[in-house]
This record gives structure tokens, sequence and C-alpha cells, in this order.
């Protein structure tokens, strides 16, 4: 097993960096992750959720990865999600991300059908095993995936080794309390509860927002971290309000996010269909989102 204290900190969701085709872009990719790991996060995860994986294609997604690892291998932690629609397209991309040397891979449970317990297991552990020495992390996403990790089934996956920890984007901060208690360490997934999340003992964060302002994020686990709650806490509000403003767009809310980072000159393109893309009115909550991630940033950090 690894050493496990790499894996804290902040780590944005790096988000699918596209041309003006709509085709992968190397450059982007490359030049998003140089933005992001020169805010000073701690990592990065590849290819999951934020990634816009489930509209990519096996190929574009080891594109993706190669981009970043060439850009910021050894700079930051790398977390690769490789979980396709099935196991066999998940193995390769499995062994694909341990030959490039990321830091660990991660999965959802399969998705559409509802597995047993059992089925989910052998998913996992087949995709861990096409890529023997590298830490698997479990994503822990029922909302969107359908089947919500239970400490039956993570017992199960404690048995393999590489299993060194869960991605938890459920919404009780309970659950991290229940995967810590396993033995194992636990990012928060939701955003809006980074605080809550850390509070409960998890390591890190891994977030679809942290890319847009990693700068609070940063800040508020400096705060809580130096126990200064009410400071940490005044900045997770103020997060939660801009994410709620970047919500009510008609576009995708990576639409917006990456509508914000082309002000900034981090160009990721837009989103891929079926997602919305944005449309006129949302210039307008573009520009009043940019501006209230400035001004929050220029008063907390």
């Amino acid at each position: 097993m690894s050493d496990l204290t790499k894996y804290g900190g902040v780590i944005p969701a790096f988000y699918a960096c596209y041309d003006d085709g709509g085709a992968v872009s190397p450059e982007r990719t490359r030049a998003l992750a140089r933005y992001l790991v020169s805010k000073g996060v701690q990592g990065l995860y590849v290819g999951g959720s934020s990634g816009e994986c489930i509209y990519q294609s096996v190929d574009e997604r080891k594109l993706i990865l190669e981009n970043v690892m060439a850009e910021v291998k050894g700079e930051a932690v790398i977390i690769a999600h490789v979980a396709c629609n099935n196991t066999a397209d998940s193995q390769t991309l499995a062994a694909h991300a341990e030959r490039l040397g990321v830091d660990a891979i991660a999965s959802i449970p399969p998705i559409y059908f509802h597995l047993p317990e059992h089925g989910i297991a052998q998913y996992w552990n087949d995709i861990s095993a096409a890529a023997p020495n590298t830490d698997f992390i479990i994503y822990n996403i029922p909302q969107l995936a359908g089947v919500a990790l239970t400490p039956s089934l993570l017992r199960e996956m404690k048995k393999n080794p590489r299993v060194i920890g869960v991605k938890n984007s459920s919404m009780p901060t309970q659950d991290i309390q229940m995967w810590r208690d396993e033995g194992l360490i636990v990012f928060n997934g939701p955003d809006e509860q980074f605080i809550s999340g850390l509070t409960m003992g998890a390591c890190g964060g891994i977030g679809g927002t942290y890319a847009v302002m990693p700068e609070l994020f940063l800040k508020a686990r400096e705060h809580l971290y130096a126990g200064k709650l009410e400071d940490a806490r005044v900045i997770q509000n103020e997060i939660c309000r801009i994410i709620y403003a970047m919500c009510a767009a008609h576009g995708n809310l990576y639409a917006v996010m990456k509508a914000i980072l082309k002000k900034w000159g981090a160009d990721a393109g837009t989103v891929r269909k079926p997602l919305p893309a944005l449309i006129d009115s949302d210039k307008a909550i573009v520009d009043a989102c940019a501006a209230q991630i400035e001004g929050a940033i220029a008063k907390y950090c």
C-alpha cells in the first residue's frame, strides 16, 4: 500500500477540454491542468462525472489522461476514474492509467442494471486486477449510479489490498464516518458540504466546482485546520451561494463553469451533448458568477 498521506487536500474534478469543433483538445487539456496546479491544489481527479466521461470514447479518455500526465505528472496526485459501462473497457482504461503512472484509479459501480453486491464487487475487483500495482478508490455516488455503497459491500472490497478509500458523493456526512470506521480514507464529494465532510474525518475533497474557485476551497480548508471554524464556515456558505447561482442558468453547470474559466484565460470549450449548452440569456449569469467568485477571493483569500 502506498503512502496515504499524499491523498489529502483539495483535488478538483478535471473538466473535459474540447476544441471549437467539439473534439478533445490536447492543448486545452494541458493548459487547464497547468492552470489548476498553479493554483496550489493537491491533485486532479481525471475522467469522472465532471470530465463528462459517460459521453466519451475509450480513446478520448486515454487521450485526456495522457495529456494531463504529460503536463503535471509528479507535481500533483493524479486519480484516474476508469469506469465504463462494461468491464472490458474499464479494464483497458485501468491498465492504461497504470502504465502512465497515476497514483490511483477509481470507479463508480456498474450503472443501468442494478446488480447484486457480489456483482458490483466482481466488477470493481476485475478493474483493480487490470492495474495490480495501483491504489483503488471506490466512487460512491448513489444519486447518479442508482446503487449505494453499503458496509457489507465495503467489507467485501476490503479483502482487496489495493482498495484504500472511498470518494463519497452521497449527501449524508454520516457516511464519511461509517467508511472511516472501516479503516479507509474518505474524500468528501458534495462541494456544498466540504467543511462538514472534513470535520467528519474526510482526508480531503474531490469536487466538481473546485476548478472554478480553488482559492476558496483551499482557504476554507486552511481556516478549518487552523481552528478558525467560523472563518471556514463563512467561506463555505459563500461557496454554496455561488453554486446556487451557477445552477440557475439554462445551460448545464459545467457549461457555466467552463465559460467562467474562459473569461480568465483557461479555455476548456463547452460541454458535449446531450448536456445543455449555454444560451444568450446565460451570459449575464456567467458574468455575475465570475464577479461573485472574484469578489469572494478578494475578500477572503
